[in-house]
C-alpha cells in the first residue's frame, strides 16, 4: 500500500470496529443507490473502498448467483469488520489499493463507490484506474448515505467551492478520467452521482 494511504488507513482502523454501529439506518440507502446502477443478473461488479461491506449484500442481489462482486479496501481492519459482520460470504475481499486495483482491463461492468472520492490522494489517476477495469458503457456509482450539506454539518464544516463532489468539479474530473456523468443527485438524504465508461482507453 502507498505512503499516501497512511492517513486513511489509520482514520478508518481506528473507526472499523464501531462503524456500522455509528451509522446503524444507513442501509436501505445503500441498496437504493446500487439499484440505480442497474446491475444485471451475471455482471462483474467492484465495490472500491468497500469499507465494513455494507453494499455487499445489495450488489450481491442485484447480479445474483451467476455474477461477481469484489470488495476492494486498503484497510485491513475495515475488511476484517465486513468478515464479521457477515458480508465476506456476499463477495470476494481483497485488501488493495483502488490505484493498482489487481485485475484485468474492461473485467467489470460496473463500479460502487460509497464515500470513496474525498479520500482518494489522486482522483484523477484513481477514477482512470477504476475506468481502466470496466468495460466500455459500463457504469460508476459515487454515493454517499447523506448529501454533501448534512455531511459537511455533522462535521461542524460549511461546504467549499473546492470540493470534488460539486458538480462543477466533479463533473469535469469524471470526463478527463475516462467517466462521462449522466445523472447527479445532491440531497439531504443522499449524494449519488452516476457516470459512464466512455469508448477511449485509459
Amino acid at each position: 500500500m502507498a505512503d499516501d494511504h497512511t492517513d486513511v488507513q489509520e482514520f478508518f482502523t481506528a473507526r472499523a470496529a464501531d462503524w456500522d454501529t455509528r451509522f446503524p439506518d444507513d442501509g436501505p440507502a445503500y441498496a437504493a443507490a446500487v439499484h440505480e446502477l442497474g446491475l444485471r443478473p451475471g455482471d462483474a461488479v467492484l465495490d472500491a473502498g468497500c469499507g465494513t461491506g455494507r453494499a455487499l449484500p445489495p450488489l450481491r442481489d442485484a447480479v445474483g448467483p451467476a455474477g461477481t462482486v469484489i470488495g476492494v479496501d486498503v484497510t485491513a481492519a475495515m475488511l476484517a469488520a465486513a468478515v464479521r459482520a457477515g458480508r465476506g460470504g456476499s463477495g470476494a475481499l481483497l485488501l488493495a489499493d483502488v490505484a493498482r486495483l489487481p485485475l484485468r482491463d474492461g473485467v467489470l461492468d460496473a463500479v460502487f463507490g460509497a464515500g470513496l472520492i474525498s479520500h482518494l490522494p489522486r482522483p484523477a489517476d484513481d477514477l482512470r484506474e477504476l475506468a481502466r477495469v470496466v468495460r466500455p458503457g459500463g457504469r460508476l456509482a459515487l454515493f454517499h448515505p447523506v448529501g454533501r450539506a448534512a455531511l459537511a454539518a455533522r462535521h461542524g464544516r460549511q461546504i467549499t467551492a473546492d470540493d470534488l463532489r460539486a458538480e462543477p468539479n466533479l463533473r469535469p474530473l469524471l470526463a478527463g478520467s475516462g467517466w462521462r456523468m449522466v445523472s447527479y443527485a445532491d440531497e439531504d438524504h443522499r449524494f449519488l452521482a452516476l457516470a459512464v465508461r466512455d469508448e477511449r482507453q485509459y
